[in-house]
């Protein structure tokens, strides 16, 4: 299980062959890699898998392969369209994904990729960005002329950056603590997928989505994909473009699992700063898992807040695929509830 979806295997993937299995979305979330957090959001599964199923349809319908086989209904296979209510369950391919051996924090990607062969879950995530918010950790990690910008100072400005072009970056995807990445050792730990093939697909996966979400008058922030390589192709895996994998945006507001984060910021601080502290720990002792280090539990969220989360996923998923398939409030509404946290 992963820490918000459950994992299903019909069919065990081979060294030649791609399996058969399945994600059930649940309704736990997660904030900053903690893992499960102690609140459940009603109906957050089922607009995440709807959101997924939609624009895995999108991709495949622009030529792009992923690992998406239909949205399971009364166990059966279909498209997201034909289904009477918001799904719950994803129909997806399966490839293999190795053990990542570890001495603390030294991972064995050869060890990985020599186990992997030719079927594999590529271990990086290919982030995107179209804007540079303010608190962006691309700021405290880059400076504007890493990117082709200049701005006076050669500082970023106080306020978030529009880009003409789209930044990709590579982080970890199976680190306790995943980290950004050089090109070249993205390459390397990328294996028998080319790293420049990789991009290309991200950026048609930024294109596709931010299309999609300017036509539903939503601006598309930033976002990421994982994806399998199998005989030679790289295909998106895991899920695309929805409230927990992208940062979308509605009449300068954020529409995404951001707003539960900030939330978090600002009313648990204290757990905040040791979630920090415990990774600064472990990074100094060269320990793998943080978690064991952080001294302060996150408590649950006021049943007003999480009633507001519901809405922004539910009225999100609605306005994102242009049909109702949640009993939500219109999103300018569910917009001014956020406003008011």
């Amino acid at each position: 299980m992963t820490s918000v979806k459950e994992f299903g295997i019909e069919e065990e993937a081979t060294a030649d062959a791609l399996g058969r299995g399945s994600f059930v979305f649940t309704d736990a979330y997660s904030v900053f890699d903690w893992g499960q957090m102690p609140d459940r959001i009603p109906d957050k599964g089922a607009s995440l898998c709807t959101m997924g199923a939609f624009n895995f349809e999108l991709l495949e319908a622009e030529g792009l392969p992923t690992h998406y086989r239909g949205v399971i209904e009364d166990g059966e296979v279909l498209p997201l369209e034909e289904t009477s209510e918001p799904p719950w369950e994803m129909a997806i391919d399966l490839t293999r994904v190795p053990d990542l051996p570890h001495e603390g924090r030294a991972y064995d990607y050869d060890a990985y990729h020599a186990e992997a062969g030719e079927n594999y879950l590529v271990p990086l995530e290919i982030v995107f960005r179209n804007r540079v918010p303010v608190g962006s950790s691309l700021r405290s990690r880059t400076d504007p002329s890493d990117h082709g910008l200049a701005f006076d100072g050669d500082d970023w400005p106080a306020e978030a950056v529009d880009l003409e072009e789209p930044i990709v970056e590579f982080s970890t995807k199976y680190e306790e603590s995943d980290r950004y990445l050089e090109r070249e050792e993205a390459d390397a730990i990328a294996g028998a997928a080319s790293i420049d093939d990789l991009e290309a697909v991200a950026r048609e996966v930024n294109r596709i989505v931010t299309e999609r979400a300017d036509s539903a008058g939503l601006v598309h922030e930033d976002g990421k994909i994982e994806c399998l390589y199998y005989d030679g192709e790289i295909r998106v895996a895991d899920v695309v473009g929805t409230f927990d994998e992208n940062r979308f945006s509605y009449e300068g507001t954020q529409l995404s699992k951001e707003v539960i984060r900030q939330y978090h910021k600002r009313t648990q601080p204290e757990w905040v700063a040791a979630v920090d502290e415990a990774k600064a720990d472990a990074k100094r002792r060269d320990v793998a898992d943080w978690r064991t280090l952080c001294e302060v539990d996150p408590v649950p969220l006021e049943e007003a807040v999480v009633e507001t989360a519901r809405d922004m996923y539910c009225a999100g998923a609605n306005a994102y695929t242009g049909r109702e398939f949640f009993d939500a409030p219109p999103l300018s509404s569910a917009i001014g509830a956020i406003r008011r946290l």
